[in-house]
């Protein structure tokens, strides 16, 4: 396992730690639409750290509404945890950076 010095330097940009109240937009079982509020607790220019009372499917995509903003972005989910004693699942996400067939970002 790496160290956690290991685990910083691997970072491509550093975390906010911050409390910003988001809705997250997914779909549940049987392709139904999800619509939850939830938070934001960590940010960075390419993710961020969700506290939500569900577990969507790792890998899946989901869109984040920032309340504060009204700006919507869409993420992938690459980590959940267990869920917490009050109930919340921290889902770490990569911002979703749709890309060209030429492998370059969509502007």
């Amino acid at each position: 396992m790496a160290s956690a010095r290991a685990m910083i330097e691997r970072r491509r940009s550093s975390r906010i730690l911050i409390r910003i109240p988001v809705k997250v937009f997914s779909k549940g079982a049987f392709g139904t639409p999800l619509d939850t509020p939830a938070e934001a607790i960590a940010v960075s220019r390419y993710g961020a750290l969700i506290r939500t009372p569900y577990s969507p499917d790792l890998g899946s995509r989901i869109e984040v509404l920032n309340g504060l903003s009204q700006e919507t972005q869409e993420f992938r989910v690459v980590r959940i945890s267990d869920a917490k004693e009050d109930g919340q699942y921290e889902l770490a996400s990569r911002r979703f950076i749709p890309r060209t067939t030429s492998g370059h970002p969509v502007s």
